[in-house]
This record gives C-alpha cells, structure tokens and sequence, in this order.
C-alpha cells in the first residue's frame, strides 16, 4: 500500500472511531445511479482489507435481470471488483439506528486499473481529459422530486400525500411559500440529514407539479456533486418513509403532472487560477463557451439515453410539457435545451436541461461536460441563440429508449471517452430493459384497440 493510501486509511479509521461507528456501509453506484455493497461491521472494515462485489452487479437491469449479452462484458467466472475507499465521501448514516457510516468506493479491477463498468470510473475518466488541459469544470445540479401517498399496488395510478392540512393538492402551485410548509416536518428533517452527511444543498422550492418540490446544489466539483446527489437520493428516499410517503425520482411518474429533471448548470475553469473561460472581463462570450454549446448540440442526439435513461424517462420529453425536445440554445430562455442565465462574467454558465431526475448522476454530469469537450476541441458552432418559444419547434431528439440507443454508438471520439464496453454494456442493458417494458400490454391499448382495430 503507498503512502497516500495508508494516510487516507489512518483518516478513516480515526473518524469511525471518532464517531463511534459500528457500522460501515460500503457503497458502489450501479448503472441506474443506485447503491449497491455491503454492510460490514466497522472492526472487520478496519482490518480484513478491501471488500469486494462481483462485476456482474455494475450491469443489472433496473429489474434486477441480466441481458443475453451479459457475459460479453464480464470474465465467464464472474470475477470480484476490489472495492476502494474514496476519503471524500466518507459520511454518517443519519436516519440509520445505530452509529453507521458510509462510504463511496471506487471499483477496481484485480490488475489495477479503475473498472471500466462502473458509471463513476467513466466520470473520472471525463474528468481526467480537462485535468490534462489545464482545466476543471464546474457544476450544479438542481434536483427536482415528487412526494406520493404510499403505493403497494402498481395497478393503481399514484397521487399526492396529504399534508399538514389533511388535505392533497390539485392546484398549480409553483414556488408556493404555503405549499411547501404543507410538508414542513419532512423538510426539516430532509435538510437536517442533509446537513450531517455535509451535502452543499441550497435553496428548495414548490416546483409547478402537486407535491413536487426542487433542492438546488451549490455550485462545485463535479464528481463531488455527483457523488452529492447520489447521497441525497438515497436521504430525500429515507426521510420520505419516515412520514410514511414515497418520494419518486420518476422522470414522469403521473399522467396530469409535469415531469421531473436534473437541470445541470455547467461552467469552466482555468485550474490554477479559476478563471471562468466562458466570458471575458466585459462579459462577452468566448470562443470556447460558443463551441462549448456546439459541443452539446452535436452530441446530445447519441447521448440522450445518459439523460434518458428509462423507457418512463421520454413521456417527460414530449411537447407541451416545460421539457426540451429540441436542441436550441437561448439566454435566460427556460423553452430551450441549453439556456444561458443572466449573471455576471465570472459565473457565466451553461444550464442542460435535458437530464431527467431519473439520470444516473456520474452519467448525465459525464455526458454534459464529454459534449463540451469535444465541441471545444473541434471548434464547433453553435446556431444562434433562440428568439421565443423554442417547444413549439420541431422535435429533435429521439422519443423512446430504444430509438436514444441506437444512436449511442456513432461517434468514435465518444467511444473512446466513454469506453466501448461499457457503452455496449449500457446498450445491451437498457435494451433489455426496452424490450421487456415492451412486453406489457397497457389499459390504453386495451381501451381503444380490442374491438376497434
């Protein structure tokens, strides 16, 4: 082990003693951005060496299945990971019984090398291309969720939670100071958990569907902030059963409400001096912020399915209904994909509002700032910003999952950012997953084509 190792592991062995832990859950996110990995009592954490997980759970369906092509991407002997700790991430559990900590680790491979199936590894890898140029991108997601009444059966469409009040919504009720209070126990809790675990959460806010409310992350480093909303799904989740709701991720989880995204706001930065490349000190736009912009219009077509990563996920990107369908850019306009805000020079910035709240965070982020890239380094140009309404263009952008996927594989310089295995394992995931959805016959289908077709 080198020194930086035996450091970080003298660090986390004083913290767990520190905190008196006697639990530690070692997590590993998963293709769909959730947690997977082991309990592990803290003394066997503490002195039995790595934990490990076999590969083949980087590759589940959301369904818990395995795609025809499994073995494809993984040894035929379903070979351990090596799991290792991330310091960084190292937080208590607060809503766990007894003291209980957690870790984010990262997945290796027994020869060395960061495991090229796991999502935080192909952030990483992005990450490590603006290193080399001198360069560090700068991120906040805005994480937007419902609260549903709790739903045993999946036959029954779901609703919102009753509140305070006793009674549900049913009005539009965007940035209501009221509606929100409606919930005041669950959001102090929630921010209170989110305080222990040191999540840089700001401001909440009513969003516009019944019981749908949006968190905003302070900006920061980008594998931070996707570790950081990984964490606060998993609390926003906890805190919810504990008032006995569910709180949903769903990109659209009911047919009369409006969909929920992961708005990423995205800027650059020289690394040694933090200067924000996207504007000069008038504030005019760079050469870099334009092609920036180009980057994401020409990419996001064969990326969508990282933004969309659900066969739910396309029922929010339809017309009519505040989400992008299209790839125009505006200033401060909320119609379009890419809006630009109005703010001063050093925080001009990029907001992508294509990703869904169901994304996998260390994806969407990997996409977003993989399209910037390339655009900046291809010096590619943007259209011109757009004037009005831009959802009342033409659609542009794939309307299913299995439509996003085959568009995944085109771009070379994408599939060495990205790794091709893990692209065709992330195909053949999804796919599956595609094709099972497509199994199910729905209540519409029934309705309207049983006797009239």
């Amino acid at each position: 082990m080198d020194s930086d190792a035996d450091a970080a592991t003298k660090l986390i062995k004083d913290w767990l003693k520190e905190h008196n832990i006697s639990e530690v859950e070692c997590l590993v996110p998963d293709m769909t951005g959730n947690a997977r990995g082991k309990f592990i009592p803290a003394q066997q954490f503490l002195g039995l060496g790595h934990p490990k997980l076999p590969e083949s759970i980087m590759i589940q369906t959301v369904t818990g299945e395995y795609s025809d092509d499994h073995w494809d991407f993984v040894e035929p002997t379903d070979a351990d990971m090596i799991l290792k700790p991330d310091l960084n991430t190292l937080r208590v559990v607060p809503w766990a019984r007894e003291p209980t900590a957690q870790i984010i680790h990262d997945c290796y491979k027994p020869s060395g090398e960061l495991h090229p199936l796991s999502s935080r590894t192909v952030l990483r890898n992005i990450l490590a291309l603006y290193e080399k140029d001198g360069l560090q991108p700068v991120v906040a997601p805005e994480m937007e969720f419902y609260l549903v009444a709790k739903n045993t059966d999946p036959d029954y469409e779901l609703m919102p939670p009753k509140g305070r009040s006793g009674r549900r919504e049913t009005a539009r009720l965007s940035y209501s100071i009221d509606a929100v209070a409606e919930f005041e126990d669950f959001v102090e809790d929630m921010y209170d958990y989110a305080d222990a675990q040191k999540l840089q959460v700001d401001t909440l806010v009513h969003e516009n569907g019944a019981a749908q409310m949006e968190i905003n992350f302070l900006h920061g480093d980008a594998l931070s902030l996707a570790d950081q909303v990984f964490v606060f799904k998993r609390t926003v989740r906890e805190t919810a059963h504990k008032y006995g709701m569910y709180a949903t991720f769903m990109a659209k989880p009911m047919m009369r409400e409006p969909g929920s995204a992961m708005h990423i706001h995205q800027s650059v930065v020289r690394a040694d001096t933090g200067e924000n490349i996207f504007a000069d000190a008038e504030g005019n736009y760079t050469e870099a912020f334009l092609s920036y912009i180009g980057g994401l219009q020409r990419f996001t077509p064969e990326l969508i399915s990282l933004y969309a990563p659900n066969v739910n996920s396309y029922r929010r990107l339809a017309p009519d209904i505040s989400a992008p369908i299209n790839l125009n850019w505006g200033l401060d306009n909320r119609t379009t994909a890419f809006r630009v805000p109005h703010d001063k020079p050093s925080a001009t910035r990029i907001e992508n509002r294509f990703p869904g709240a169901d994304a996998n965070p260390y994806l969407a982020i990997a996409a977003t700032l993989a399209s910037g890239y390339l655009g900046m380094k291809m010096g590619l140009k943007p259209s011109d910003p757009h004037q009005g309404t831009a959802n009342e263009d033409e659609v542009e952008v794939a309307r299913t999952l299995e439509e996003g996927l085959r568009l995944l594989h085109n771009t070379p310089e994408l599939q060495d950012m990205f790794g091709e295995l893990f692209l065709r394992a992330y195909a053949a995931v999804k796919l599956d997953e595609f094709e099972e959805f497509n199994r199910v016959i729905s209540s519409w289908e029934r309705e309207h084509l049983l006797l009239q077709v």
